[in-house]
């Protein structure tokens, strides 16, 4: 199938170069993937911001769409970064960018902290790139009319997030928005191509995760598990802070939203939505391979059971 996005660019107003915010995950992979088989225009390059903390799966699989899809492209992939977020999270003599930790407070309320570590070690590493590639890194005024269009994976089912970008330089598009494809057309498209495991692309120890993503990391790899339980418990050891300025929390922080320790937190338990996503699997299971109960001669489900 041809996919083509419509021309938003005259030639007085065509973008100076065409990038990518490739965050490794279903979204930004396929747009890479249909970039790179000629289906959608050509990238110049694609940019992923490396937090330092992320799964070792999104390291693997940048590598893989590295050496198999955009090199072969000629699709460069510029890895940025602002920093290690976990080192930086626990060191106190460091400007912090906080987490969205879970607040246990004094009287036993329950809070948040704000999230700014998106802006710090996604957003603004990407904006430095962009002004390199332009020619006109920071502090240089870029002049008017010099501009990135910037690809952003957000699929149909989540276009409430595609928002213009905030300074002149960019222009944020969304071609699967353009294209009509969501998340599980995305699936489907990653699998055609041996893509099927692309992981979802976040830290290593989000506090946004779900019960499911943290059975994955305890079950899966035992040296990740290890690493997001410590952090978690130092965290509360007088090493999480409120803001940038340095100050303490009031209240306890964790990474889980039951507010206990991690290697305490009911993952087990499954969330309505988890629940819900297993029935929905379930049943296409059963629709493709039948009843996972088998049939016997003497247990025909098509009647009742033979004396």
């Amino acid at each position: 199938m041809s996919r083509r996005l419509a021309p938003v660019a005259t030639a007085a107003t065509a973008p100076a170069v065409r990038t990518l915010s490739l965050g490794a995950g279903v979204q930004s992979t396929t747009l890479l993937l249909l970039s790179a088989l000629g289906e959608l225009p050509r990238l110049d390059c694609a940019i992923f911001a490396d937090t330092g903390w992320e799964p070792k799966k999104v390291y693997e699989h940048l590598d893989r769409v590295e050496r198999e899809i955009a090199k072969p492209a000629g699709i460069p992939i510029l890895r940025v970064s602002s920093g290690n977020i976990r080192n930086d999270a626990l060191d106190p003599s460091h400007r912090f960018a906080s987490m969205p930790l879970y607040i246990l407070n004094q009287d036993g309320s329950p809070g948040m902290t704000r999230r700014q570590c998106t802006g710090e070690y996604k957003i603004k590493p990407i904006k430095r790139q962009v002004r390199e590639i332009l020619g006109y890194p920071y502090p240089e005024r870029i002049p008017a009319g010099i501009f990135a269009e910037q690809w952003i994976g957000i699929s149909t089912d989540e276009f409430h997030r595609a928002k213009d970008a905030d300074v002149k330089y960019t222009r944020n598009r969304f071609p699967l928005i353009e294209l009509g494809l969501s998340r599980g057309d995305c699936l489907g498209l990653l699998a055609e191509h041996g893509l099927e495991s692309t992981p979802k692309s976040s830290c290593l120890g989000c506090p946004y995760h779900g019960n499911a993503q943290w059975r994955a990391i305890r079950d899966g790899d035992p040296e990740e598990w290890v690493d997001v339980v410590d952090f978690d418990a130092q965290i509360r050891a007088g090493n999480a802070r409120a803001n940038a300025d340095g100050r303490p929390l009031l209240g306890q922080a964790y990474l889980h939203r039951s507010r206990v320790p991690l290697s305490a937190a009911p993952i087990d338990r499954l969330t309505r939505r988890e629940q819900l996503a297993l029935e929905e699997r379930l049943a296409a299971d059963e629709a493709e391979f039948g009843p996972a109960d088998g049939c016997s001669p003497y247990s025909c489900r098509s009647g009742d059971p033979a004396a």
